[in-house]
């Protein structure tokens, strides 16, 4: 047990934020903090798992990325655009052609940043690389990301209860290792289905399951598209615990998504 005073010697770095690349979710205060969980929850296609990449490459900290959702050739060719700001898909065709020594020295200036490609991680094979990050750099990761939550292998869920009740059993666990290693965990997460096309503000009682409880910050995402080659993605802090935040989802910052080279911008 700590006193107030004692307090202040053992917090260290935790409720700390790590760098946040976008100014509009800061003027609405929003901010991803040490030692917290955050969730992104938008419609399949939105751009949630783009949000999490962008976070985790332009916030430019130790980082380890579980993407359970998207191939090693998705995401090196998304980080890759993202990093050199060229056409994704001069990059897709230049790896499937062997011919990617261009972009290597690039990438390698970022090798604090490792990703695992399990279709189906265990919380002990999270754990495992964690442990690994930080004997084979000498640090903790500042940013964990579970690119998606409901990819996570915890024995299997056979009813919507089940289901609803592992979900809750997770952020849980993903909310005690924040807290544990200092980090900022954030995890990507479906909605239901009357906010399937994503086209319109998504509620904190539209997200799928009962995550809600947890997390310190939860961020909704919907899309208006712009033209061709860019998207407007819609950003709202539903749950906020030390800010700002709007249940209805009405109120939002808007970021620029270039599908050419992938990049997030202040709109």
């Amino acid at each position: 047990m700590y006193s107030l005073s004692q307090s202040i010697q053992i917090a260290g770095a935790v409720g700390d934020p790590i760098p946040n690349p976008f100014k509009g979710l800061s003027d609405l205060d929003i901010e991803f903090r040490r030692g917290e969980l955050s969730v992104l929850a938008a419609a399949s296609g939105t751009g949630k798992s783009v949000l999490a990449l962008n976070l985790a490459i332009q916030a430019n900290i130790p980082c380890l990325y579980f993407s359970a959702d998207s191939t090693a050739a998705t995401q090196l060719m998304r980080a890759t655009a993202i990093i050199t700001g060229e056409d994704s898909k001069v990059i897709k065709s230049r790896l499937r052609q062997g011919d990617f020594a261009e972009y290597e020295n690039a990438l390698a200036e970022r090798w604090w940043i490792r990703f695992n490609y399990s279709a189906r991680p265990t919380p002990e094979e999270i754990e495992l690389h964690l442990m690994a990050y930080e004997e084979v750099f000498g640090t903790d990761v500042h940013l964990t990301v579970i690119d998606n939550i409901s990819n996570l292998d915890t024995g299997g869920s056979g009813t919507a209860s089940e289901y609803t009740q592992a979900l809750e059993e997770l952020c849980d666990y993903l909310n005690e290792m924040a807290r544990e290693i200092g980090a900022h965990v954030t995890t990507t997460h479906h909605v239901i289905g009357e906010y399937a096309d994503g086209l319109k503000p998504i509620p904190q009682s539209g997200i799928k399951g009962k995550v809600s409880r947890v997390p310190s910050l939860i961020l909704t995402i919907h899309k208006a598209t712009e033209g061709l080659y860019s998207k407007t993605l819609n950003v709202s802090p539903v749950k906020n615990r030390d800010g700002f935040a709007d249940a209805s989802g009405e109120t939002f910052a808007q970021l620029h998504f270039n599908t050419v080279n992938i990049r997030l911008e202040d709109l």
